[in-house]
């Protein structure tokens, strides 16, 4: 079991591609960018929630039973350089020109690790088929450029090492 603790300096972000046509259209954004680990990135958060409902008896001010819902994977991440490599993530065929029809959003992988140098130890986290909802670009008057995506995933998966 690992107990070991870590910041955002022991972290790394990879990208990878999985089967089927949208990872075959992330992969060709992830190649051309060089995108294999994505860089400079700041404040990632990945959230999962489950939807709990309660049912109520009448007569009863206590739930008699909690019930399992749907479960929602997703969260954002900041990123310090702009290429329009997650912008080309979001949109596909469409981040370069107007497309004439209908075409695929690309999904990814996404792999947060953390990993103590001094033990050895690491926890890896996979969001698996991943899509883009959000693309937003800041330019502030004196802070540092970023942009940010909001992300959905299929489902989550955890390992440690």
């Amino acid at each position: 079991m690992n107990t070991d603790v870590y910041t955002g300096a022991d972290g790394a972000i990879l990208l990878s591609a999985p089967q089927g046509k949208e990872g075959e259209a992330a992969q060709a954004v992830i190649d051309a960018q060089a995108l294999t680990t994505v860089g400079r990135v700041r404040d990632a958060r990945v959230e999962v929630r489950s939807e709990i409902r309660a049912y109520h008896e009448i007569g009863q001010r206590y739930a008699t039973q909690l019930r399992a819902g749907n479960v929602t994977v997703c969260g954002t991440f900041g990123r310090a350089y702009l290429n329009g490599a997650l912008l080309g993530l979001l949109l596909g065929e469409a981040a370069g020109s107007r497309p004439a029809a209908n075409w695929m959003h690309p999904a990814f992988n996404v792999t947060l690790r953390v990993a103590n140098p001094a033990s050895g130890a690491s926890n890896v986290l996979t969001l698996h088929d991943v899509k883009l909802k959000s693309w937003v670009y800041t330019l502030p008057e004196d802070d540092f450029l970023m942009e940010q995506v909001d992300f959905q995933a299929l489902y989550v998966t955890v390992t440690e090492g």
